[in-house]
């Protein structure tokens, strides 16, 4: 069966074309192409692969970091961490490994495509590398969200959103063993999202799809959706960003009901 919202595995997309020196298998999941105005991307730098100092000239760019480690200017990142970098600032990333690949997540906010991503090599003997805001996910303060509004998560962080600066909102959540978000709509914003690990279920509009750890989820402005732990013993890790929205509020948060029995039954073909 066809998805009006399908999932997008990284595993199912083709590296894509990348700039030259750039040393990093780049896959882009989401953009344009799905009707989305912004590109999320998930990228994997092999031991001592990375990007050259650019600078992106279109767009502000999320960057989480999944797994592996590296160094960014003066800074080292690890997984969790969260990077913020405004519009035309300089940036670069080097995995320091030896034997560890570095994968992680970005989000190209409002450029549907690398090339509306502005991208522009920077000299680096005459520009310092901006390191943006860097945030870990661990030393962000959980929300205390309103369950009576389907908030049933087991641990919802927001690294980036108006309170720093950021035009987007960046969350991290946490579902534990039957947890779940219930169904809810952003009327004033699209959202992203991808799985980072897990196993779950997740509605949007009719579509009744199995998610797992490596795949992207993108859910225009109005689409109502929701997402249920399906293990017994595994938590479910997602992070994404709410699009021009920098608060919740501004999402246009709406609380649709709850997911029913007959929901958690219900599939609509393969993911």
């Amino acid at each position: 069966m066809t998805h009006r919202y399908p999932l997008v595995d990284i595993t199912d997309v083709s590296s894509a074309e990348t700039h030259s020196g750039v040393d990093a298998d780049v896959r882009i999941a989401i953009g344009g192409h799905n009707g989305s105005s912004t590109v999320a991307v998930h990228w994997t730098a092999p031991p001592g692969g990375g990007y050259p100092l650019h600078t992106n000239r279109g767009c502000e760019e999320i960057v989480y970091y999944l797994s592996g480690s590296g160094e960014t200017g003066e800074s080292t990142v690890q997984e969790g961490h969260c990077r913020l970098f405004p519009k035309d600032s300089a940036r670069s990333f080097k995995n320091t490994s030896e034997t560890e690949n570095t994968a992680a997540v970005s989000f190209l906010i409002e450029a549907a495509d690398l090339e509306l991503m502005g991208y522009e090599f920077l000299d680096a003997e005459t520009t310092e590398d901006n390191e943006g805001l860097l945030i870990h996910v661990d030393d962000v303060k959980p929300e205390n969200m309103e369950k009576g509004d389907g908030w049933l998560i087991s641990d919802f962080r927001l690294p980036f959103g108006a309170h720093n600066g950021c035009s987007s909102t960046l969350f991290r959540a946490r579902f534990l063993p039957g947890a779940v978000h219930k169904k809810h709509t952003h009327e004033a914003c699209d959202e992203i999202y991808y799985v980072i690990s897990g196993h779950g279920l997740a509605g949007a509009g009719d579509d009744r799809v199995e998610v797992r750890g490596g795949q992207f989820h993108y859910i225009p402005k109005g689409v109502e959706h929701w997402l249920h732990n399906l293990s017994d013993t595994d938590p479910i890790e997602v992070v994404g960003v709410y699009i021009g929205a920098g608060t919740v509020a501004e999402t246009e948060y709406t609380y649709k009901g709850d997911v029913t029995e007959q929901d958690l039954i219900a599939r609509t073909g393969d993911s």
